[in-house]
């Protein structure tokens, strides 16, 4: 059963607050996701709790205030912020009498949207099959049990469910077999490069940070990039110039990481984000110009430590220099900054470059220290680190 909300959807977010320090208050992040997935919101709750109420998450009077929101203002979907188990979904759908979604399932179909590869198309396929088998109860609630036909036994026949929960089964066996193909394919042109002597750069980070353009400006490529969550899912690799250098250096574009992504999203996208587990060197893109900075470098060092990425040595590359104003510039244009580990819970210490892939600004200072790490340069040579912005 097809999901995707239409263009015209018009929706209610709602927020609920359990005391988590990375709460987010205005709902911005769940409004962009919404806008991006082709929705309208059209109107924002938040409330407080000790505990997600086992029933309706929210419990029944909250429920009966979105509801009378939601008809106030016109919604036709209610929009959650967090995940929400098949049983409370579908009894809040029951309660509201209209459409219940989360975060989960609006990630799950934004990256529907995006996919163009042959293999980003069968990850997230994989990834709904998985979500979506956990809620025929919910998506199929006319269900019953068939009776035998003619020339069979009496008795009860199989229930219709059982029959949908088998034939997801059998998809997500075929899609997964599928995946298996393509991650061989994927360790054979590792392999290829390995032999070549070949340095490998994966880009990662926070969604819309910048990843795509910063790789289209240091490859020269015109891959898509827009200032939208999540405008590129399928991973590109390019050779990379930095001078005279004594072997060849790959750099590769991945998805971009979010607070809560599924972990649906990242057990089926793990062929994918092998690229950043095997990688030589991260080049870790952070937002330099988004307040909650921090708190999404926290969240893509957790997925890294998830996918086993989070002991490949890593450079921060603040972007966006374009978007903040001059006299907020730093001082100097490298440094070192200090990164909570999420496994260690220690510091640790990795150095810094400021750009903006847009302008331009630092790139070449960039370059230099990209060319240190791939060898091209004495390691104990730190090129123009204490270069300052004029």
């Amino acid at each position: 059963m097809d999901t995707r909300p239409e263009a015209s959807t018009a929706v209610l977010l709602v927020g609920v607050d359990f005391g988590h320090a990375n709460f987010d208050d205005k709902l911005e992040e769940l409004g962009l996701l919404a806008q991006t997935a082709g929705m309208v919101p059209v109107a924002r709750m938040t409330c407080k709790r000790k505990a997600p109420d086992a029933a309706l998450f929210v419990g029944t009077g909250k429920a009966e205030e979105i509801k009378m929101t939601a008809r106030e203002y016109g919604a036709t979907e209610i929009l959650f912020d967090q995940s929400l188990s098949p049983a409370q979904q579908r009894n809040l759908e029951r309660t509201l009498d209209m459409p219940v979604n989360d975060r989960t399932l609006l990630i799950l179909e934004i990256f529907a949207q995006r996919a163009r590869s042959h293999e980003g198309k069968l990850q997230v396929e994989l990834a709904k099959l998985q979500y979506l088998s956990t809620r025929l109860v919910r998506r199929w609630s006319h269900l019953e049990r068939q009776t035998g036909g003619a020339g069979v036994r009496g008795g009860p026949g199989e229930k219709q469910i059982e029959l949908d929960k088998r034939m997801i089964s059998e998809s997500i066996k075929r899609t997964k077999e599928r995946l298996t193909k393509v991650k061989r394919q994927r360790q054979t042109q590792r392999k290829q490069r390995d032999r070549r002597n070949s340095f490998t750069i994966s880009l990662v980070g926070y969604t819309n940070a910048g990843k795509t353009t910063l790789f289209n400006a240091l490859v020269k490529a015109r891959a898509y990039a827009a200032d939208q969550l999540f405008a590129t899912l399928d991973t590109t690799t390019r050779q990379l110039y930095l001078g005279d250098a004594a072997r060849s250096v790959s750099l590769s574009d991945t998805v971009g990481f979010i607070r809560d992504l599924p972990h649906g999203l990242i057990d089926a996208f793990q062929a994918t984000l092998q690229e950043a587990a095997e990688a030589d060197l991260l080049l870790h893109v952070v937002d330099g110009s988004n307040p909650d900075y921090l708190e999404q470098i926290e969240q893509v060092q957790r997925v890294l430590a998830e996918i086993g990425a989070d002991q490949v040595p890593q450079l921060l590359v603040f972007n966006k220099l374009d978007a903040i104003e001059k006299d907020r510039w730093p001082h100097q244009m490298s440094d070192v900054f200090e990164v909570n580990d999420p496994v260690s819970e220690t510091a640790r210490p990795l150095e810094r470059v400021f750009v903006s892939a847009k302008s331009g600004e630092g790139l070449p200072l960039l370059r230099q220290v990209l060319a240190k790490y791939a060898g091209t340069l004495p390691v104990d040579e730190s090129p123009h680190a204490d270069e300052t912005v004029a």
